[in-house]
């Protein structure tokens, strides 16, 4: 190898980033000592960016795809920073960041501890919550300042904790706000997450990242909290205890009945018959000391005057009324249990209050 072969093969003439990882943000590109030559490739995939790096200094971002032969009119800024007056000719150094510009998927965020809330139907609750986001780089050149620095490979984990913190701080502020009973929390998971996000973006931004979706996938209650509503709903379930223990009685005789097993089965056959006896005792008993039934109250009717509705009167008002001639036969009467308004004479128990009514003729 002559030493014009070793010279080229210390400059770099094709730039280009195979991503085969899934959570690589940023990625810099190997260049060790080596330099890049004067018009060398540089290639930026769908979902890339490039972002040129001098001595610390930002220099140009190709955001978007395609083939760029590196040249002074292409590399205006790092022609600048390098003092490239009239271009070059010869190899120069610089570091090149790839940033990946697509859209990361299924990223999870949830609560460590519990969040306290004041519920209106339970008081003071803990309250926690998980679920997803998506990422994306909104700004390749803020993400490098405010997140990588001099990384040379920076993926989504390391920034995960923060978006995290960021989330939950913000959730515990939104669900607060929200006002919303927990129980029904799951039907406005929606307007949360909406929420939620408006209040996130923000403080996003600052790192040149953006999050296009979030969902809240569940928030539940402390487990002891939700096996008491699970007996809450059982006992709704069941409705009529006593009628549920005649039940379960007569399911325990037919049991014991399909299985005789000698004394023992006689046994349980015998305890279950006391037990639907007493429980038929007691619900006889029960029966018999049960206090009266309360008188219902008398029926309030409603008639209509001259086009207003009038009312509610009892049928001692109703008849003072028919004996003004204030309420006839045709006068439109309405009480609770009638489907419309029906003319007085039409209604049996106010048709009565009106005189002088022939009584149909005698059989012969």
């Amino acid at each position: 190898m002559g030493i014009f072969d070793a010279l080229r093969g210390e400059l770099i003439d094709i730039i280009e980033w195979l991503d085969s990882t899934n959570d690589t943000l940023v990625w810099r590109y190997p260049r060790h000592d080596n330099e890049i030559k004067n018009g060398a490739k540089l290639i930026v995939r769908e979902g890339q960016a490039a972002v040129f790096v001098n001595e610390g200094q930002v220099g140009d971002v190709f955001e978007f795809p395609g083939t760029f032969t590196l040249t002074t009119q292409n590399l205006p800024i790092l022609a600048k920073l390098k003092g490239w007056k009239y271009g070059f000719e010869s190899p120069f150094k610089a570091e090149v960041y790839f940033v990946s510009t697509r859209r990361f998927t299924d990223l999870k965020w949830g609560t460590k501890n519990p969040v306290m809330l004041r519920d209106p139907e339970f008081g003071p609750v803990r309250l926690r919550a998980f679920g997803t986001y998506v990422l994306k780089v909104a700004k390749p050149v803020d993400l490098i300042r405010a997140a990588v620095g001099t990384d040379a490979r920076f993926s989504t984990d390391e920034i995960a904790d923060q978006l995290r913190n960021m989330i939950v701080s913000q959730f515990a502020e939104s669900i607060g706000e929200s006002k919303v009973a927990a129980l029904d929390l799951a039907a406005n998971y929606g307007t949360i997450a909406g929420h939620l996000l408006g209040k996130i973006k923000p403080e996003v931004e600052h790192y040149g990242l953006d999050i296009p979706s979030l969902l809240i996938e569940n928030i539940s209650l402390p487990p002891e909290v939700e096996q008491v509503l699970d007996k809450r709903t059982s006992m709704g379930v069941v409705g009529d205890m006593n009628r549920f223990t005649q039940f379960q009685a007569a399911n325990a005789i037919g049991d014991a009945a399909r299985n005789p097993g000698g004394a023992a089965g006689a046994g349980v056959g015998v305890g279950a018959g006391m037990a639907m006896g007493q429980a038929m005792v007691g619900a006889m008993s029960n029966a018999m000391n049960a206090p009266p039934p309360m008188p219902q109250a008398p029926a309030a009717y409603f008639i209509g005057v001259g086009g207003q509705q009038q009312g509610p009167f009892d049928l001692n008002a109703l008849q003072a009324k028919a004996r003004s001639g204030e309420l006839t036969a045709a006068t439109l009467v309405w009480t609770q249990g009638m489907a419309a308004w029906t003319p007085a004479g039409q209604v049996p128990a106010v048709a009565g209050l009106f005189g002088g009514s022939e009584p149909p003729p005698l059989p012969r």
